[in-house]
């Protein structure tokens, strides 16, 4: 695929998620950690205005003058930005005139790829700026999905897209004999820098199960008093649970004995035999304890990826996020990327149903910190072999 056709699907993709919602939905932000559809389409023009057209564009003039504040995300090399818990107060630009933005510079885009001289160092920004893109579609998905699950009537996205039903092809546990493995991406293809370093591990001998947990699962495991037993809970993860009145996934509701859920075609049953997802590391932790078991280290569950059925749910480990051996942040504002989130944060493996295509692989590093629910989480439990 030449770096032209993947730049116009991917910046399509983007289009296609925002198509069904009305003016009104673009503007809302629910909470400060989701962001308003309309700065979502804003920002990832902007990376590539930025990041691309500023520098290698001869002649090229910016689209706004305010629009660099506006959507700048957290590049601090990059100047002054927007408030993160202000970016759902921006009744202006209306969303008409982010669209002739995005127009604007794809046009120009377009004009800097044509260059049969183009460098390979334009060329990989260019793949970045549409990987970044990518990450951004899936936010889109889980963004809206927040902002719509959490009004009174429960509206509908539109009722033929769920992305909440997926399910087990695999029952029992695979063995995994441990032992010194390699870690980390290896090849010429894309992958982003927190990937890179390869390097080896040693693994104890360890199970890791095939299936995820399913929504029937883990009504077992309310049912039982889960979210009322502190002995289950990491102490920060029953302080959140305390202080956040959590007792349930989120988007889930009770309505007399029958479970609800939310999901992009509205309030609907649950299927118990769905696997689980919506769900924090808190959560993750206090189930695998109920179990008596433990969620995948980060290096367990790569050794193991090529023989599991991995990709319907971002699958939470028990490893922090932190370098790998070698990492070196590139220089400039792309160097903040990655490297300066790593503290505080776990990982996740694999891919959601939200995730866009041919935007993963096994050695892929999701982050986020622990009490998040609104990405497509979900469980796989393992334990030590004795």
């Amino acid at each position: 695929m030449t770096t032209n056709t993947f730049y116009d699907r991917i910046r399509a993709r983007t289009e296609a998620i925002c198509s069904p919602l009305s003016s009104e939905d673009y503007v809302v932000q629910v909470v400060e950690f989701t962001s308003p559809a309309k700065w979502h389409l804003g920002h990832t023009t902007w990376f590539f205005e930025a990041f691309i057209l500023n520098k290698y564009l001869d002649n090229y003039r910016e689209f706004h003058p305010d629009f660099a504040f506006l959507f700048n995300s957290y590049y601090q090399t990059m100047g002054e930005r927007l408030l993160r818990v202000r970016r759902g107060f921006m009744t202006r630009p209306p969303v008409e005139q982010i669209y002739e933005y995005r127009d604007y510079v794809n046009r120009h885009m377009r004009k800097l790829m044509d260059n049969d001289h183009l460098s390979d160092e334009v060329r990989d920004l260019i793949v970045l700026g549409c990987h970044h893109e990518q990450q951004h579609q899936e936010l889109l998905w889980t963004d809206i999905k927040y902002m719509l699950g959490h009004q009174s009537i429960f509206p509908a996205y539109d009722k033929t897209t769920s992305l909440a039903t997926t399910y087990n092809s695999e029952t029992g546990w695979l063995e995994h004999p441990g032992g010194v493995v390699d870690i980390g991406h290896k090849g010429e293809e894309f992958c982003y820098d927190n990937e890179l370093g390869k390097h080896q591990v040693y693994l104890h001998p360890f199970s890791i199960s095939k299936a995820l947990v399913t929504n029937g699962e883990y009504i077992e495991f309310i049912e039982a008093g889960g979210y009322k037993n502190p002995d289950l809970w990491l102490d920060d993860g029953w302080t959140w649970l305390q202080t956040e009145k959590i007792s349930q996934p989120m988007y889930w509701h009770k309505k007399g004995e029958e479970w609800l859920q939310y999901t992009l075609k509205g309030l609907l049953p649950i299927d118990q035999k769905a696997q689980l997802c919506h769900i924090s590391q808190y959560e993750a932790s206090a189930y695998a304890e109920w179990k008596n078991l433990r969620l995948p280290t980060e290096f367990e569950w790569e050794a193991a990826a090529d023989e599991l059925n991995w990709g319907q749910r971002w699958e939470w480990t028990n490893s922090a996020y932190l370098p790998y051996p070698f990492f070196e942040k590139a220089p400039g504002a792309v160097g903040e990327y990655n490297g300066k989130f790593m503290s505080n944060q776990l990982v996740l493996k694999g891919q959601s149903v939200a995730t866009s295509d041919n935007h993963s692989r096994k050695t892929y590093r999701n982050f986020f910190k622990p009490q998040m629910q609104w990405q497509y989480s979900g469980i796989r439990l393992a334990t030590y072999l004795k």
